[in-house]
């Protein structure tokens, strides 16, 4: 097992400043793309009006900025990289709702017994970035009242076999750092213990979005 400590301050070096500056600037051009905009109108179709975020792994903040201009109250956006909770915050001060987004810096399942449950709790491609996915689904499910949003890859051969390849980079670049295909049915059955149930399956490419909801 990859130590998720570990794992997590190599992702400093992977999500770096100047990746979390290509990502803002992309979204200042272009706003939401691919499977993060599929997502966020799976959640706007679910209703956000009044509701309370949790975004782990929220990257520069494009779920929970865009849910609370849709009409969610407050957002808790948990991330490992610094960078990325830094172009998170000024964009929020920049879209006039700082005061509403609340940034943590950390292992997302080692905070999470201090982090108050929310109405919707958020993961966009955060499971393929995470060695123990029961971990994370499962305090991840237990924190949402209502609705958990994920995108991450389909379990199927080729995307594995690709991932190996880009975790070999990895191993020779001395990072921790690995990317995961973690098997769908190990992941619905975390969600499913956790009393939640299947609304929106979406499909883009490699990737599975998914709204769950109570």
């Amino acid at each position: 097992m990859i130590n998720c400590c570990h794992h997590c301050r190599d992702a400093e070096n992977v999500f770096d400043q100047r990746d979390a500056r290509r990502r803002l600037e992309r979204y200042h051009r272009r706003g939401p793309e691919g499977t993060t905009r599929l997502l966020i109108e799976a959640l706007r179709s679910e209703g956000v009006s009044g509701a309370s975020l949790l975004e782990v792994g929220g990257g520069v903040g494009v779920v929970h900025h865009e849910l609370l201009r849709a009409g969610a109250v407050h957002a808790t956006d948990v991330d490992a990289s610094s960078a990325y909770l830094a172009a998170a915050r000024r964009e929020s001060q920049r879209q006039g709702h700082a005061e509403r987004v609340r940034y943590l810096h950390g292992d997302f399942v080692a905070l999470a017994p201090g982090i108050a449950p929310a109405d919707i709790v958020i993961l966009d491609r955060v499971v393929c970035c995470y060695p123990d996915m029961p971990a994370l689904i499962g305090a991840a499910a237990a924190r949402a009242h209502q609705l958990l949003g994920l995108v991450f890859p389909r379990d199927e051969w080729w995307i594995r076999a690709g991932m190996r390849l880009v975790n070999a980079g990895f191993a020779l670049q001395r990072s921790a750092f690995r990317i995961f295909c973690h098997p769908t049915t190990a992941l619905e059955a975390e969600v499913q213990a956790a009393g939640l149930s299947q609304r929106i399956y979406r499909t883009s490419g490699i990737w599975q979005v998914v709204v769950y909801g109570r």
